[in-house]
């Protein structure tokens, strides 16, 4: 039995929750996980998962067992790096949440500058703007926006996202254009809330220096940055939104800015993993990669 190729099948059984789904991520039959793991337990003397037909869990034991397996193969993983050519160019698949505005936006169109800088490394990307447990779902790396909440994860700050408040030449043309905070008195909002956390969030200003939030009316709240935006060119009312998620539409004319001098907050972007990737030179370099291309002029975080 090859005991780091048994640690990583369990780890990966440990982050998904089933065999099939460790299996299906380190394409290998789904046969050989369970003999694996079975002489894993075997050798060790301990069962380490509780299996049922609808979950697998860790034993007290597993979870221990777990806690050491994901050290020693980060520290495996960090050796090997030191010690061969994947130091300088680092080798394996690196797998990336984030937003999907900020991928198919600002990531993606530059992602070929990363792959031929670094042609041995894979990417899977996840979009969506939901967050997901780094642990659970196998992930290396995320891109949120937003003050760190998970103190359990290492967190590198990127840039600092300018945002604007935006509306409809429709919508403006009903109620008006507002040149001060006071001229906001019977306008809209669309109100956008955490499909996850339930949390909904109005209008935020800074005036001389002061952060002033604002809870306008609202007659549609929206879970996605997708259908916020969507519903502030459908007319239904004022929205803060990233600047690089309207730089489109505000060239275009199909939405104008409003109080360009009272700007909401910037929002900090950051990219966060679990402590055990810190060493490993995949999330290295491409979090360095992040870093470049966001304070790059002209990459749409900031004007």
């Amino acid at each position: 039995m090859d005991r780091f190729n048994a640690m990583r099948v369990f780890t990966r059984i440990v982050e998904l929750g089933g065999f099939a789904k460790a299996a299906d991520s380190l394409q290998v039959p789904r046969a050989s996980v369970t003999v694996l793991v079975k002489q894993l337990e075997a050798h060790l003397g301990v069962q380490l998962l509780h299996r049922t037909t609808r979950q697998v869990s860790t034993t007290l034991d597993g979870a221990a067992y777990y806690q050491r397996c994901v050290q020693l193969l980060a520290d495996l993983e960090e050796t090997e790096a030191v010690f061969s050519a994947a130091r300088q160019n680092p080798r394996g698949t690196l797998r990336v949440d984030m937003p999907a505005g900020i991928g198919r936006l600002i990531v993606i169109p530059v992602l070929p500058e990363f792959t031929e800088r670094y042609p041995l490394i894979d990417l899977e990307i996840g979009l969506n703007d939901r967050p997901v447990d780094l642990i659970r779902d196998g992930v290396d790396c995320v891109l949120r926006g937003g003050q760190a909440l998970d103190d359990s994860l290492v967190a590198r700050p990127l840039v600092l996202v300018e945002q604007v408040t935006c509306a409809s030449p429709a919508y403006l043309e009903r109620m008006g254009m507002p040149t001060s905070l006071a001229d906001l008195e019977g306008h809209l909002m669309v109100e956008y809330f955490s499909s996850v956390t339930g949390k909904r969030f109005g209008l935020e200003f800074q005036q001389a220096g002061q952060l002033q939030a604002i809870d306008l009316p609202k007659r549609l709240s929206v879970s996605s940055a997708d259908g916020y935006l969507a519903a502030c060119e459908a007319g239904y009312g004022l929205v803060q939104i990233p600047y690089y998620h309207v730089v489109e539409q505000l060239r275009s004319g199909q939405l104008c800015e409003v109080l360009r001098d009272h700007p909401p907050p910037g929002l900090p972007l950051s990219a966060m993993y679990p402590p055990h990737r810190q060493m490993s030179a995949r999330v290295r370099v491409f979090v360095d990669w992040l870093v470049e291309i966001c304070t790059r002029p002209g990459t749409g975080f900031r004007r």
